[in-house]
């Protein structure tokens, strides 16, 4: 009882006492720790990362015609205005896309420059891991989106960073072109084929009027008036013409009438058409940024990591914290081993 007794006074109230009288073990693995630290967070065994920023906002605008082009109040979309929240999350999964990805690892010959072993059992996910260790996308509580770049040359790390900003409205301009295009051979088919159909009209009219039917209404007036005329002085020759000119009014002129009054309706459709045409041909070859640079990167005068003063300060405490524990579980074993001699 006495010894159960002396242990609880020994784990609660000399716990800090005990501890001091242990102090030289303790302070010389912190010591130890703490020195070690600063020799290995030196750049002899650490190389140093320097990080450059860029900051984007997106824009609203999806298609430059109806930014620039479109008539239609209601369609019109404002090529200065910032985007919302569905534009940001569009701009992230751009960015965190396998084409950015791969374009950037082509360019900037990732491979060799992190140092990976293509013979290597996994390069590609250590090159993968390497890439996501050291280049990041954020959004901001702003809605904007900051590229981070790490690399042992802030120069590099300036140019990578503008660079995925710059693939950024390459990629996009990219999908919205594949579409675009799909979408300028439908209109395309349809207005070509409308001018085509419009054209044969047309040259329907310009044979009935070689015929003589040029406006049915007024001829089919004057003609009446003539015929009348020419029985009351009993004209044979000039009714036998005029019965002709009725003759062929009478064949051709509904089919005259019918095209002239669907001729207005039809053009109306082809500058309808036409409109939708060029306004395809604008999104399917013009280009327009999809972002609004606030901060273009450039190179970082100061490393970012390591932090060594973090370092040396997690390791030192660590060290502590693991000491005082070793201090305590040896202490412990001892007095279990005493208590089992005594027994």
């Amino acid at each position: 009882m006495e010894n159960n007794s002396n242990g609880s006074l020994f784990d609660s109230t000399n716990l800090i006492l005990f501890l001091w009288s242990k102090r030289k073990p303790i302070l010389i693995a912190t010591a130890v720790a703490a020195v070690a630290s600063i020799i290995f967070s030196s750049e002899f065994f650490i190389r140093p990362k320097f990080k450059s920023s860029v900051i984007l906002f997106p824009t609203t605008n999806s298609s430059i015609s109806k930014s620039l082009l479109s008539e239609n109040q209601f369609e019109k979309e404002n090529i200065l205005q910032f985007g919302e929240e569905e534009q940001v999350e569009q701009m992230m999964q751009i960015l965190n896309s396998d084409e950015i990805r791969e374009r950037v690892i082509e360019k900037f010959d990732l491979m060799k420059h992190y140092r990976i072993d293509p013979d290597a059992r996994y390069p590609r996910t250590e090159l993968n891991r390497k890439f996501e260790e050291n280049i990041s996308f954020n959004r901001t509580e702003y809605l904007s989106v900051r590229i981070d770049v790490m690399d042992e040359d802030p120069g590099l790390a300036a140019i990578m960073a503008n660079e995925i900003a710059s693939l950024l409205d390459t990629v996009k301009t990219r999908m919205q072109h594949e579409r675009a295009r799909k979408a300028l051979a439908i209109v395309e088919k349809e207005y070509r084929d409308f001018e085509r159909y419009l054209k044969a009209r047309e040259d329907t009219l310009k044979r009935l009027r070689l015929l003589g039917v040029l406006d049915y209404t007024s001829q089919v007036e004057r003609l009446s008036e003539a015929y009348g005329k020419a029985l009351v002085e009993n004209n044979t020759r000039a009714l036998a013409t005029i019965q002709e000119q009725m003759n062929i009014l009478a064949q051709y002129g509904g089919v005259s009438m019918s095209i002239e009054q669907d001729m207005e309706h039809d053009r109306k459709n082809l500058s309808q058409l036409k409109t939708k045409f060029e306004e395809a041909k604008v999104d399917a070859s013009e280009k327009i940024p999809h972002k609004f640079v606030v901060n273009l990167a450039k190179p970082a005068e100061k490393k970012s990591y390591p932090v060594r003063w973090l370092i040396v300060v997690v390791s030192t405490l660590a060290t502590a914290l693991l000491a005082i524990v070793m201090v305590l579980l040896m202490e412990n074993i001892h007095r279990i081993r005493s208590r089992m001699h005594v027994a």
